[in-house]
């Protein structure tokens, strides 16, 4: 038979939107690495045959989301295959996509702030899966009901947020027709005890056109205020004491000179 191997150590399962990644360790040296899925209801099936890598995407031995799966990682020579003494192989952990897979990040389409509304609209990730038709499966195509969408919004330039929830693909919200806000969304499956959240969307702000008073508040008006106020009263004292200057140059050049 063949020598003993070294076998995979560190075996990890990664996966985004059903896209799974199995990655391990250590890089092979004078020997191969075989991968076979094995699931609980279906058949055993083999990837990245004699591969030299130390990771494999069995995204396409996965279509069955439901299902839990195990890899067992083979370490092989090149005519490994062709014995019949089976190879030394490492086993993975338990991975069901389904309840496994990280939500990646929705896609914002377009937000609007017109009054006190703010609506926002958005897509859902796409995952590797398709149709019969080629078109590529949303998240939402295959979670259906368990998925839902939170929207985390707050003032521009605050700390406070608030959220609300959606299964659909809009987010209506009342606002301050006065400031702008800054928002982003996240998927949830609440249904999870793990991964519930899903990744975070990129944050947007919003642009609405603002009057000085919205933009710098009263306090900053006040200031001003008394600024102008002291400056004009300065101006009035400093106009005064000139204007008293003047008089008093006045008398004096018209009183007659001594001794003439």
């Amino acid at each position: 038979g063949n020598p003993e191997l070294p076998t995979a150590v560190n075996i990890t399962w990664s996966s985004i939107n059903f896209k799974t990644i199995l990655q391990w360790q250590p890089k092979p040296s004078g020997y191969f690495y075989t991968v076979e899925i094995h699931g609980q209801t279906s058949d055993t099936k083999k990837k990245c045959i004699l591969t030299t890598e130390t990771q494999c995407d069995v995204t396409d031995l996965l279509r069955n989301v439901k299902e839990t799966y195990t890899a067992h990682i083979l370490s092989v020579m090149s005519s490994g295959m062709d014995n019949f003494e089976e190879p030394p192989f490492a086993v993975s952990e338990k991975f069901t996509p389904y309840s496994q897979t990280v939500l990646g990040k929705p896609e914002i389409q377009n937000y609007r702030q017109k009054d006190s509304k703010l609506t926002v609209v958005f897509q859902d990730p796409l995952t590797p899966y398709t149709f019969p038709n080629g078109s590529f499966q949303s998240i939402r195509d295959i979670f259906q009901h368990d998925l839902q969408y939170k929207l985390y919004y707050w003032k521009d330039q605050s700390s406070g947020k608030k959220d609300t929830v959606t299964k659909s693909h809009t987010f209506e919200v009342s606002v301050d027709s006065t400031k702008n806000y800054c928002f982003y969304i996240q998927g949830i499956i609440p249904s999870r005890r793990e991964n519930r959240n899903g990744q975070e969307s990129m944050v947007v702000c919003t642009s609405v056109e603002r009057n000085i008073l919205d933009e710098y508040g009263a306090e900053v008006f006040i200031i001003i205020a008394v600024l102008a106020i002291a400056v004009i009263t300065l101006a009035i004292v400093l106009s005064v004491i000139l204007c008293k200057r003047k008089k008093a140059k006045a008398a004096r050049e018209k009183e007659p000179l001594n001794g003439v």
